[in-house]
């Protein structure tokens, strides 16, 4: 958010280029360590990637670690994957609509009274038609703006506050809006049916029985633990390392910090029906005349070269991450970037890497 990095990996599922190729062609890992460098040599200070290709996997990096050194990003490097959190809460809200706890089409205010609009379901929170203000359109995002703020602790309560107190943007389920604040809600409802917090519910269902360890939810811990690549920008005209900062501003929508592999791990769990009840997973993947792309925490897009691929993106200050399978998981990518002090465009290097694997 608020730098041109950030905002590129937001949008690039929008943009795609390319033909399609056959299945059995093998990905040029020259291509994609090109579309890394064209990433590092025009705004990022480092990037990493982590490429599978039916058995085979292999790992790539460009810039480094942190500014004035030679260190190279760590390839179990750890990062702040922002809007892929979104995936993770949708998988428990749908685990405890396979158990009987939640309804996905029964009004939010079943569980939460009185917090919301009655007509907004779970499914609108999930799918992101619930016509809510996005709170995070009320909080600037870039350096100099984010510095005076960046650790301050926010609750849950206080990012939803914001939203209700705005008019509805538009009637529930008649318009596809992409929205932090449903999912902030989501992590209330969580933990309301759970009677555990957000952080141990999903530690408890996803992350302890996959066994992905680098990856946490920080609550209001504004470090990075383990190996990690560190982010900049400018405050004042001046770099700042913008790394450390308070992620409860996100929390349920955004405060993941995982590993390439780890997020490897999950979307294959997930996508092969590891996580969810078969009538679940047929709602994770369904989508609407509303929202054509997305499901339930979930992008299902096709690039011009017709090639079907899933998954999520993530932007946050400081990171810019996506991971994107294609259907059958045979071909699967999970890159994240750090954002430096270059002021060029690295769509080029972004979708080179992307039509690379999946065209």
């Amino acid at each position: 958010m608020g730098t041109r990095l950030l905002a590129t990996v937001a949008a690039f599922s929008l943009l795609f280029t390319g033909t399609a190729v056959a299945d059995d062609q093998q990905i040029d890992r020259k291509i994609v360590q090109q579309g890394l460098d064209q990433i590092t040599s025009t705004a990022a200070q480092g990037a990493q990637v982590r490429v599978t290709e039916g058995r085979r996997s292999f790992t790539a990096r460009s810039g480094t670690a942190e500014l004035g050194s030679n260190r190279p990003v760590p390839l179990n490097g750890r990062f702040r994957a922002g809007s892929i959190t979104k995936t993770f809460t949708a998988t428990v809200v749908l685990q405890l609509a396979g158990e009987g706890k939640v309804e996905l089409d029964a009004p939010v205010t079943r569980y939460l009274p009185g917090l919301v609009d009655q007509r907004i379901t779970v499914r609108h929170l999930l799918q992101h038609t619930s016509g809510l203000y996005n709170y995070t359109d009320s909080i600037e995002f870039d350096p100099q703006s984010f510095e005076p703020i960046r650790f301050k602790q926010w609750k849950p309560a206080e990012l939803i506050a914001i939203s209700t107190s705005r008019p509805m943007q538009f009637e529930p389920g008649t318009k596809w809006e992409y929205n932090n604040t449903g999912f902030v809600i989501l992590g209330q409802l969580i933990e309301k049916v759970t009677r555990q917090s957000y952080e141990r519910a999903v530690q408890q269902r996803v992350l302890k029985p996959l066994h992905l360890n680098g990856t946490v939810l920080p609550g209001d811990n504004p470090n990075i633990h383990g190996p990690h690549a560190r982010s900049y920008g400018l405050v004042n005209g001046k770099p700042i390392d913008t790394t450390r900062w308070n992620p409860s501003v996100f929390w349920a929508a955004g405060d993941l910090i995982s590993t390439t592999e780890d997020l490897d791990t999950f979307y294959a769990a997930l996508l092969s029906g590891e996580l969810l009840e078969p009538a679940q997973q047929a709602e994770l993947l369904k989508t609407t005349a509303v929202s054509p792309e997305y499901g339930l925490g979930l992008f299902i897009q096709k690039a011009p070269c017709g090639a079907t691929i899933i998954g999520h993106t993530g932007s946050v200050p400081g990171y810019g991450t996506y991971a994107f399978f294609s259907p059958d998981l045979k071909r699967r990518a999970e890159l994240s970037a750090t954002a430096g002090l270059g002021t060029g465009d690295p769509t080029s290097g972004y979708f080179g890497i992307l039509n690379e694997v999946f065209c």
